[in-house]
């Protein structure tokens, strides 16, 4: 099992009310809930970042392709597709 930490944090009351009530639906202590919410947002987030990090050392590293380049391919595409498909 991973150690823990304990942080303090501010809500609202209606949230706080909110998170109750979830809590007793669903057994679980507030405290639990709040953690798996800090994490599944911690967790999406960094992905994002993360992602746009990425895409900005690619252009730093000139790893792109121009946007006429990439719609010329895209309505090749789907012109082959239509063709297919009549």
């Amino acid at each position: 099992m991973n150690a823990s930490t304990t942080m303090t944090i501010r809500l609202s009351a209606e949230l706080k009310e909110k998170l109750g009530r979830l809590a007793d639906g669903t057994r679980r202590s507030q405290s639990y809930l709040a953690a798996e919410a800090v994490s599944a947002y911690v967790e999406r987030e960094l992905a994002i970042i993360e992602g746009i990090q990425r895409g900005l050392a690619d252009v730093a590293a000139g790893r792109v392709t121009p946007h006429d380049e990439v719609m010329d391919r895209v309505d090749a595409l789907i012109a082959e597709a239509r063709k297919r498909k009549a």
